[in-house]
């Protein structure tokens, strides 16, 4: 005889049957299920985030940033009151999370500094080179990486120019 479900052997057996632990292959629909939630998942980024800043930079050989760039940041962050467990910068290219919308929840950023192209997360809203915009409640800069600024003047002047009002 073979049953449909096994809650219908209690009427086809007179004895009592116990299942071990591991022999129970099946859940009952009335007995409750555990939730499975899905890991958050925790993104690496370098500083504390003392003050809301997001910093997005693009580094494929390094963890976070270029130790000369890191010091270049640091030295712009500090004439702007900050230091480097004010803001948590990510490295787009280790990053765990990659879509605007994600980020943005993630962080919850007042102010966003993208440095190059490459640091733009997908799905991004336009962004114009060097014109701030306010994006999902925080003001956000889109600027040239540390590469196109450490050999070039006029490149470093007009990030500058935006940064000090930022």
């Amino acid at each position: 005889m073979k049953a449909e479900s096994p809650a219908a052997l209690r009427f086809i057996l007179q004895d009592d049957i116990y299942l071990l632990q591991n022999d129970k292959t099946y859940t009952d629909e009335k007995s409750p299920r555990p939730v499975e939630e899905t890991p958050a998942v925790k993104l690496n980024y370098l500083g504390k985030y003392k003050k809301a800043f997001l910093v997005m930079v693009h580094y494929p050989g390094h963890e976070f940033i270029d130790g000369v760039h890191l010091t270049a940041l640091e030295s712009i962050l500090k004439r702007k009151d900050y230091t480097i467990d004010d803001v948590a910068i990510v490295n787009m290219a280790t990053a765990a999370i990659t879509k605007t919308d994600e980020l943005l929840a993630y962080f919850n950023p007042q102010k966003l500094l993208l440095l190059g192209q490459g640091a733009l997360p997908a799905n991004m809203v336009a962004l114009t080179l060097n014109e701030p915009k306010q994006i999902a409640g925080c003001m956000a800069l889109y600027s040239f990486s540390f590469d196109d600024m450490m050999d070039s003047t006029e490149n470093k002047r007009a990030f500058w120019d935006q940064m000090k009002n930022f």
